[in-house]
């Protein structure tokens, strides 16, 4: 190690049902959630939540095509979710891929890493 504070190495203890994102632009973002299988999987009414949760964040940036067709992607999630008991079959892996479309638009926003965190695990 130098004498360069900045050099430090960083650690993190173990990280259970959260997610987390290191980096921004040009670096890698890190998911971690905890396992999503019988009561631990989260149910419609978080994931609506979480999509809810990047929907406010999106209004804070700037307007583009993207963000619109994002925007419109997460009303229909959204409106699916909103009476469902159980997460429609395919929506998972749809919600995920709008997420991996945009990416450059919505990688700093913590919303869509908690968003990417519930879908990883639900294995969507």
């Amino acid at each position: 190690m130098g004498s360069n504070d900045d050099e430090r190495p960083v650690r993190i203890g173990d990280v259970h049902n959260t997610a987390f994102s290191i980096g921004g632009s040009n670096n890698r973002n890190t998911v971690n959630n905890g396992g999503g299988t019988g009561d631990r999987a989260p149910g419609a009414e978080e994931l609506l939540e979480a999509v809810r949760d990047l929907r406010a964040a999106l209004v804070r940036l700037p307007r583009s095509t993207g963000r619109g067709d994002l925007d419109a992607e997460l009303d229909g999630v959204a409106e699916e979710l909103e009476d469902a008991e159980q997460i429609p079959q395919g929506l998972p892996a749809r919600l995920r891929g709008a997420l991996v479309r945009w990416a450059p638009l919505v990688e700093s926003l913590s919303a869509a890493t908690a968003l990417g965190g519930l879908l990883t695990s639900l294995g969507g």
